[in-house]
């Protein structure tokens, strides 16, 4: 059976952009005879495979054409051989790398190579059925994003592989208490300093860390130590590079025709075209290879602003007006709906997170209330408004009080991921821990404290690695974290409390089990702007679970400060940020800290407590305790 008669039906899917398995179809598969290509250019007056095994002379390999997919058998291609199609344009020949290559050659080269897939011995069962009983409104969710070519790298400054840091990154996370880790991308990009957010082989594992192989031992490997994996992907736009998708047969394929909705100025890529069936039929394909093949446990899909509208970064034109007189790019908006729900029929326990920095609703929604069905959106007006109000002189963050609290105004209108990300430590923004104002001890005082205060509104939770331990430069994308800094008692004190407060996040249900919710929280006081102290309950469904979240951000000690509670209990600390072996002064409150009967009321009890300079602290329901 030719090639046409056994794809007919995935052909059919991929015109009418229902395809989720065209990787099947297109790219270069590894057969008996050789090695069988299909590429799909149907402006292209001819197309030939180009590569080593016919020494790149691309005449003597020719590929037939049916319905603008380029096919053919070359028989000594084999695996390992590098290959890219020769484009006859009209107007000459042009070289692209597969849009739907496995795997790639190292950069600065750009040939696409022949891979062959092999069974792997994955060990993960009982991870992936556990995943399967996940249900994310109730569950912990505690994520660290890391670029793996600048978290550890060895001695001369090369990266490590996949299966190399695998054990490290695991034995980091489990000591940390992360369950997931998310990757910055993972698929072939050129250039090292776009962090891989410009991509050229969307199929692609990127060489720089590995084969396929090792990738697969990394996520098996965290897998059976319990550790989710996420990777980011760039679903929006692609870069111009000439090798890659840009123009690919000679003219717009996988961007519009109109260059004004195409050029996507402030990152000097292109945009995907999701009126074009195929276009949605290839990445639609791409989120179930990654998910499929590899087992990844989530996608975060960068830049969706950018896939809602069309005028996003860009002066509002009338050329960029849809057909309803809008700038909503109501295709883009079709494209995430139907992926999501895809992914939610097949996958339903992979998170799929929007990184959206607009302000439309329903991103988390049901696609049949109109929604985008993703599981999470990250939640950037909570981090803007947070980090605008921490980077602010103490004696002045009373005028901005309510930029602590007004994330509590939409916190339910979606399920939201709270990100401290690598956008906010690079670019002349400083790293988290300088971005605090006063003297040394005061920045790290101060990060303790809004990191108490992260852990404890609602959403689930991600920290950029350098974070936790207060790197102080800001993220440098071509060399390794300065791990050294951990000899010192200030930075190791804040990771031995990053991880302190994880361990607390994963193990007490009240961080967790009402957080879709005001079932969940209640403020205690929101609005004690002149001391710049901010009060409020977690709720679990136990009452013994409840935590009350003490947090003051002046460098002023406040002893005997009332707060109202919930129940006629004694509470105990469970954390302290300003413990000495966090690097504090020992302002703490020992022993059970009892109740007083305050009136009606949310909060109708009022206990004290003594609280330290730029201190939090977290108290828990104490049941050992009798009372007479």
């Amino acid at each position: 059976m030719d090639f046409i008669q056994r794809n007919k039906g995935k052909i059919d899917n991929f015109f009418d952009g229902t395809a989720t398995d065209s990787y099947l179809v297109f790219g270069a598969h590894k057969i008996d005879n050789g090695t069988e290509f299909a590429v799909f250019a149907p402006n292209a007056k001819k197309v030939y495979v180009a590569g080593n095994f016919n020494n790149w002379d691309y005449t003597k390999n020719p590929l037939q054409e049916y319905r603008g997919i380029w096919y053919g058998t070359v028989e000594h291609a084999t695996v390992g051989d590098c290959y890219k199609y020769a484009i006859d344009t009209g107007g000459g020949v042009i070289l692209k790398s597969d849009p739907y290559a496995f795997y790639s050659e190292l950069r600065p080269k750009t040939a696409s190579v022949i891979t062959e897939e092999r069974d792997f011995e994955w060990t993960d069962e009982n991870y992936i059925n556990e995943r399967k009983k996940i249900d994310f409104a109730n569950t912990p969710v505690n994520i660290y994003e890391l670029h793996l070519g600048s978290f550890m790298t060895k001695e001369n400054g090369d990266y490590y592989n996949f299966r190399e840091i695998a054990p490290v990154l695991t034995n980091y996370a489990l000591s940390m208490h992360y369950n997931y880790v998310e990757l910055m991308p993972v698929s072939e990009h050129p250039l090292d300093a776009s962090w891989g957010y410009q991509t050229t082989g969307y199929y692609s594992l990127t060489s720089r860390y590995g084969t396929i192989d090792d990738f697969k031992f990394f996520v098996n490997f965290l897998h059976d130590a319990g550790i989710g994996v996420i990777i980011d992907w760039v679903p929006g736009h692609f870069c111009r590079d000439s090798h890659g998708l840009y123009r690919f047969d000679g003219k717009p394929l996988y961007e519009s025709d109109n260059d004004i909705k195409a050029d996507n100025p402030g990152w000097g890529t292109c945009n995907f075209d999701f009126s074009r069936t195929y276009v949605k039929s290839f990445l639609k394909s791409n989120a179930d290879y990654w998910i499929k093949n590899f087992h990844v446990d989530g996608i975060r899909a960068d830049a969706v602003a950018n896939m809602l509208s069309f005028d996003f970064c860009k002066q509002q034109r009338n050329e960029l007006k849809n057909q309803y007189g809008t700038y909503e790019n109501v295709e883009g908006i079709c494209f995430l709906r139907e992926l999501n729900s895809y992914i939610k029929e097949q996958y339903p326990h992979v998170i799929m997170c929007a990184e959206d920095s607009s302000d439309r609703g329903g991103i988390t929604a049901p696609a049949e209330t109109g929604g985008m069905n993703f599981t999470f959106k990250w939640n950037l007006g909570w981090m803007n408004d947070t980090l605008k109000y921490m980077k602010q002189d103490p004696i002045h963050r009373k005028s901005i009080h309510d930029k602590m609290t007004f994330c509590m105004m939409y916190a339910f209108s979606e399920r939201f991921i709270l990100p401290l990300s690598h956008d906010e430590v690079v670019h002349g923004k400083c790293s988290m821990v300088e971005k605090m104002p006063g003297y040394r001890t005061d920045k790290f005082a101060q990060l303790r404290a809004y990191y108490t205060y992260m852990y404890g509104i609602p959403g689930k939770k991600l920290n950029f690695m350098g974070n936790e331990f207060g790197q102080s430069l800001e993220w440098r994308f071509y060399e390794q974290l300065e791990w050294q800094l951990l000899k010192f008692n200030e930075c190791s004190s804040l990771k031995n409390f990053c991880a302190d407060l994880n361990f607390l996040y994963l193990n007490e249900p009240a961080f967790y089990e009402k957080d879709t919710g005001w079932d969940g929280f209640g403020w205690c006081n929101a609005g004690d702007a002149d001391r710049s102290v901010y009060s409020f309950v977690r709720y679990g469904n136990k009452k013994e679970d409840t935590l009350i979240f003490i947090i003051n951000f002046t460098p002023v000690r406040y002893e005997g400060y009332e707060v109202g509670v919930p129940f006629f209990e004694d509470y105990k600390e469970i954390i302290n940020t300003d413990d000495g072996v966090y690097g504090g002064n020992n302002i703490k409150n020992r022993g059970c800290i009892a109740p007083e009967f305050k009136g009606t009321g949310e909060m109708p009890y009022t206990i004290r407590v003594d609280l330290a300079p730029f201190g939090a602290m977290i108290l828990k329901y104490d049941d050992k305790i009798k009372k007479d």
